[in-house]
């Protein structure tokens, strides 16, 4: 079936309060979606952020973002007034995420929530941490992260960085309040959520939501279950992850992540990944898997080098694990982000996987016309065709940062005059390709520039900050989306 999607992640919703929210907004957008004929919203993973905001480098695979948590919702039910959070200082500017002020307060507002809650607790929060076997080890780890002035656990004293059984049973006793109030955090984040998804899911809009490959160095998972990564006795990281030098980074990219021990993975029957990709089934729609060629192969960098020209490449566990998926799980929806150096058996790979992989337009107009991402080239209907995705610029800020020979080649391709024609242009070539799926960024239905990208791959600091304007969409752009859906037949 033909469809299309918005891409738009929740802390770039309007609001009042520093971030985007699971809140009003959250359903006003919901609703906008739906005048606009679309099937799918998109989002980035909904993981609490760490060091640098980026949602791909969390705490935990399983917890959602307290940052997230509508303060509003929170007073409707008793365990806030106004007061506690409506006069704090969010940021300046209502269009960028400042998140060390949502650091300095979120939590502070969300303890006077908890105080209000646990002095007569819901039998539902009981119930939430008993079938969630993560979220008790979860708040374990942040309750001592706070206790540790918000250091990663590799610099805590020995034993409870081992992890040793005496220290982490004295943990829990001696931090069981604070435990109580990060599983309140969890619990009313995914009480939120749930009743998000369940009124999206209601106008017949499903949620495309991303699971990042990798986990953090510094997370609960490593902490807590080292061996299943590839870290030595002392739990330093033998090996990281990253991308090799390429034609944009002279340098590679240098992520950090530890590397699986795939090999105890398989012998285990790969329950570990199951288990979180279940989760992720259960928190999205349809699932997003990023740098699904580190599947196939993958780049190990020695731990301790400052970049990523030394490395190499090791063999994944290919479609085994993904038999071992659908065998469990049964035919789930995943698209596989297939961007990057893709050799003969990535390709092979996704085609055994059956999943579709990506196009992404900004990549496309190699002046030649040879890029298979060009539309007249799409071998097949299976894939999702973007504009351009959160990694890359808005399509108003690529007409002016890429090269002249491209962006001439671009208009050509398109048949428009101007930089500016290409932003519509480009979305409509999406939704016109045979692609099942088309997406685009919200930015880019807003005609924004550089200043609205999300991130920029390589680089520290100013990214993950993009919001939407208030009342920046309208039921006049709304039905300009419609029609187009309705042209190129993706109408929800």
């Amino acid at each position: 079936m033909r469809a299309s999607g918005i891409l738009m992640h929740i802390s770039s919703l309007p609001g009042k309060y520093g971030i985007g929210k699971l809140g009003r907004e959250a359903y006003a957008f919901a609703d906008f979606l739906k005048a606009a004929k679309q099937k799918y919203w998109q989002i980035l993973p909904v993981s609490p952020t760490s060091y640098g905001d980026s949602p791909y480098q969390s705490f935990s695979c399983y917890a959602g973002n307290p940052y997230f948590i509508d303060f509003e919702t929170l007073e409707q039910q008793g365990y806030l007034k106004a007061d506690d959070y409506k006069h704090i200082n969010w940021g300046k500017d209502p269009e960028k995420v400042d998140y060390s002020k949502l650091y300095e307060n979120v939590f502070d507002v969300l303890r006077i929530a908890f105080e209000s809650f646990i002095k007569q607790p819901e039998s539902e929060f009981y119930d939430f941490i008993n079938q969630n076997g993560w979220v008790r080890d979860y708040a374990l780890f942040m309750a001592l992260k706070f206790a540790h002035d918000g250091n990663p656990w590799y610099e805590w004293e020995e034993p409870l960085k081992m992890f040793w059984h005496d220290a982490i049973e004295g943990a829990r006793w001696q931090y069981g309040h604070e435990i109580d109030f990060w599983c309140f955090v969890q619990y009313k984040y995914y009480e939120q959520w749930n009743k998000l998804k369940s009124y999206v899911n209601s106008l017949g809009i499903e949620i495309i939501g991303d699971i990042p490959i990798y986990v953090a160095y510094d997370s609960v998972e490593v902490w807590s279950s080292p061996q299943n990564f590839l870290l030595d006795d002392k739990k330093t990281p033998i090996d990281v992850a990253g991308c090799p030098p390429d034609a944009f980074t002279a340098l590679g990219q240098l992520w950090g992540n530890p590397l699986y021990r795939w090999d105890l993975h398989e012998r285990e029957g790969f329950y570990w990944w199951i288990d979180r990709i279940r989760h992720a089934t259960r928190v999205y729609d349809v699932v997003r898997i990023d740098h699904f060629r580190g599947f196939e192969s993958y780049y190990a960098i020695p731990f301790g080098r400052e970049d990523a020209t030394v490395g190499e490449w090791r063999k994944g566990p290919d479609i085994r694990l993904f038999e071992e998926v659908k065998r469990q799980l049964g035919d789930i929806k995943i698209i596989a982000e297939d961007l990057g150096f893709i050799t003969n058996e990535v390709a092979d790979l996704l085609r055994a996987s059956g999943f579709p992989g990506m196009k992404v337009l900004e990549f496309a107009f190699d002046p030649y016309g040879k890029s298979s991402y060009l539309p007249h080239n799409y071998p097949s209907h299976n894939s999702v065709c973007y504009t351009g995705t959160h990694d890359n610029d808005t399509i108003l800020g690529w007409t002016k940062n890429a090269s002249k020979e491209e962006v001439k080649f671009c208009r050509e391709y398109l048949g428009v005059r101007s930089n500016r024609d290409v932003v519509w242009g480009m979305i409509r070539l999406a939704w016109a390709s045979v692609s099942d799926t088309a997406i685009a960024q919200m930015q880019d239905f807003l005609e924004l520039g550089s200043e609205a990208r999300m991130n920029t791959p390589s680089t520290l600091g100013g990214n993950w900050q993009w919001r939407c304007k208030e009342n920046a969409y309208d039921d006049t752009l709304a039905e300009k989306i419609g029609r187009l859906t309705e042209i190129y037949d993706r109408q929800n």
